[in-house]
């Protein structure tokens, strides 16, 4: 993560040999054409149904497949940037080939509905991914109606923890992670191996499977090119999560609900159109709304946010954790909403992290991961 980010934000996936174009990949899904890649939404439309446990003898074993576990800090120029991420320019070229064989791993267990731990015994994910992919639903861009709710005590921590680490912490209740997404890629640059917080999240979960069923999201970002994007949502409930940051597959999957939305591209902005710059708040405080009006519409008290698109999309950290202080504090539309807040920023620097504790001092509790 030391590297600068030399692609722009939000460039197509580079073509590789041996694929039929960009974005397209015919290696990274087993027995798949170059769908996945393509954010088709018929890809991966349903689990065959194999005799369980049969269906888990080609499934891969716990490795030494491992991600390196600064994947996704925000402390650095391409760190937490919701954008989609070209392979080799974050980590060096073996860093991206063991995450893409991670990302094919996991392919892998997602078509096949499980693995098998390393004592042997194998887990069964076929059911909740069928039912995580169907009820999965974009919201917006107008505003999300939200019920009545009795009011919470609120606790808001501000954490060096990764979206998963402080998700895993929160999951022995409903808990909802905000994915830092690409505007116009499913899930980012994950079949290219590259490293930021949505593919992480790829890399451990279903979630990539529940993206391609929302095509409309994507779609309407490629034809519309406002770097601001818009504030659409999609919410996947209830998504397995089986592995840890570090690409090890778990004992004990638990389950997240993923709110996807792409921040404002406050980098293209200033550069291409910086008489614009001043609408930049507005559009962040807009959107920090939507997830939260997302996360209450689906009765979620739990939240992990974090520093959303304060790494290549260059939105100042501050003003991030600004958007959510005004919804979340008292006088705040969602004070008293949720019972528990934790926005989790790994920072190589320190400053994110620094930025949020400040926004939030006098409201959260420092907690060491």
């Amino acid at each position: 993560m030391n590297r600068t980010c030399r692609d722009p934000p939000e460039s197509p996936p580079r073509r590789r040999p041996g694929t039929d174009g960009p974005g397209t990949a015919r290696s990274s899904h087993p027995r798949r054409s170059c769908r996945f890649a393509q954010g088709c939404p018929a890809a991966c439309s349903g689990l065959r149904k194999v005799p369980f446990p049969w269906v888990f003898r080609h499934v891969p074993r716990p490795g030494n497949l491992v991600a390196t576990h600064h994947q996704h800090r925000s402390g650095c120029v391409h760190g937490h940037d919701g954008g989609a991420r070209a392979p080799g320019v974050h980590g060096g070229d073996a860093v991206s080939a063991r995450l893409r064989g991670i990302a094919r791993e996991t392919q892998k267990i997602v078509e096949a509905g499980g693995y098998v731990r390393p004592d042997g015994h194998p887990v069964s994910l076929a059911d909740a991914i069928e039912a995580a992919r169907r009820d999965t639903r974009m919201l917006g861009p107008e505003p999300v109606p939200v019920p009545e709710a009795a009011p919470a005590d609120t606790r808001i921590e501000v954490t060096g923890e990764s979206s998963l680490e402080a998700a895993r912490r929160l999951a022995h209740r409903p808990v909802a992670v905000l994915n830092f997404a690409s505007a116009r890629n499913p899930g980012g640059g994950f079949l290219n191996g590259a490293q930021a917080q949505e593919e992480a999240l790829c890399r451990a979960s279903a979630l990539y499977t529940c993206l391609l069923r929302a095509p409309e999201f994507y779609e309407h970002h490629r034809t519309h090119r406002d770097p601001f994007y818009t504030d659409r949502v999609i919410h996947s409930p209830a998504v397995p999560v089986f592995r840890d940051d570090r690409g090890r597959l778990l004992q004990v999957p638990y389950r997240v609900g993923f709110l996807t939305a792409a921040a404002p591209n406050a980098g293209v902005v200033l550069r291409k159109a910086p008489d614009r710059a001043a609408e930049l708040p507005g559009a962040l405080a807009v959107r920090a709304e939507r997830v939260l009006e997302t996360a209450a519409a689906h009765g979620y008290r739990r939240l992990v946010l974090g520093a959303w698109g304060c790494g290549v999309f260059r939105n100042d950290p501050a003003r991030v954790a600004g958007a959510f202080r005004a919804l979340l504090v008292p006088g705040g539309r969602f004070a008293h909403r949720f019972e528990h807040v934790v926005f989790g920023v790994l920072d190589r620097t320190g400053a994110t992290r620094a930025a949020f504790e400040r926004c939030f001092a006098d409201v959260a509790a420092r907690v060491e991961p």
